[in-house]
């Protein structure tokens, strides 16, 4: 939330020009495109593809909505997509959305909300997240689905006129009312003919914890012993669930070492799984680095951020 309030800060933007490489960063999105036509051209390589009659399911691991986004203007721009798959874990207010076209919050506090490991990143949240073994997919709402809803929008509620102009227009007033009934109410309801496009493209699917464990320790048990953190397991959990799929393509989105301890958790029981094999070279000896830290106290809020920043720039420009 601070993210983006800051990018929609004028005071700081007054003084500042800020970027961030995350999954709000248009840029990225752009970049994540490539993901899927790389896909599909290894599957034509491989020979066991034929393009003329197949089309191929992405299978996702989502969050905020950003890598799966790509998925969705890659088919836009020709790439034969047959569906994509929101793989999410227990944190579901996009699988719900899929199932009944409500986008709700739905917090969870106290126990019911813990979860996860410290280790690998997990952090309470105020806002009624539910902590999981894939904490970088821990999210109340995707920040990247209003984008996804204004392309909706646009075509369902702009079909009336031919004039692009009025049709972005529709879309963002549409976009807007269904943000503000985000933030009042909590949630909102969409009608019929706008669920009915968003499935033509996408399908959801709900992964546990536990199914996650259970699928990191079933795929190193077969031939090769691949190791897959626990945010791609999700993706290839929902892909198993489509056996019936010839061509499905899980993204994998994480290095297993950033998730460590999910990964010892699933293996630590296994026959010649050593966790040093999966570390890479450039993370050896990196526990043992000095680590640079900033704290701003919550109670500050976006005022104390936008003074960090401003503070930290300055000490920057005297070293110049």
């Amino acid at each position: 939330a601070f993210v983006k309030d800051l990018f929609n800060d004028p005071e700081i933007n007054s003084s500042q020009r800020l970027a961030a490489v995350n999954s709000i960063n248009f840029a990225r999105i752009l970049a994540q495109i490539t993901y899927y036509f790389a896909s599909y051209f290894s599957l034509v390589r491989s020979g066991t593809y034929d393009p003329s009659a197949n089309q191929i399911r992405f299978v996702v691991p989502t969050g905020n909505f950003g890598d799966i986004l790509a998925g969705y203007f890659a088919k836009r721009m020709g790439l034969p997509v047959s569906k994509l798959v929101i793989a999410c874990n227990e944190n579901d207010i996009l699988h719900r959305f899929l199932q009944t076209g409500r986008y709700e919050k739905q917090p969870v506090h106290g126990a019911a909300a813990a979860g996860g490991l410290v280790e690998d990143g997990v952090k309470a949240s105020p806002e009624g997240v539910k902590e999981t073994l894939s904490p970088s997919m821990d999210i109340l709402v995707s920040s990247n689905f209003e984008r996804l809803l204004w392309f909706v929008a646009h075509d369902v509620y702009g079909s009336h006129t031919n004039d692009p102009q009025e049709k972005k227009e529709i879309a963002g007033e549409k976009v807007k009312e269904w943000q503000s009934k985000l933030k009042t109410d909590g949630g909102f309801k969409v009608e019929r003919q706008v669920l009915d496009a968003v499935c033509a493209d996408f399908a959801a699917e709900r992964v546990s914890d536990a199914e996650t464990i259970a699928t990191i320790r079933d795929v190193y048990r077969r031939p090769g012993g691949y190791i897959l953190d626990p945010h791609s397991a999700i993706a290839v959990t929902a892909a198993l669930r489509c056996p019936e799929s010839p061509h499905q393509v899980a993204l994998a989105t994480a290095h297993p070492a950033k998730f460590a301890k999910a990964v010892e958790m699933a293996l630590a029981e296994e026959k010649g799984f050593h966790f040093k094999d999966v570390l890479p070279e450039q993370f050896v000896g990196m526990e043992e680095k000095s680590r640079r830290l900033r704290f701003v106290m919550r109670s500050e809020g976006l005022k104390g951020l936008r003074k960090l920043i401003v503070d930290e720039v300055d000490k920057e420009k005297t070293k110049e």
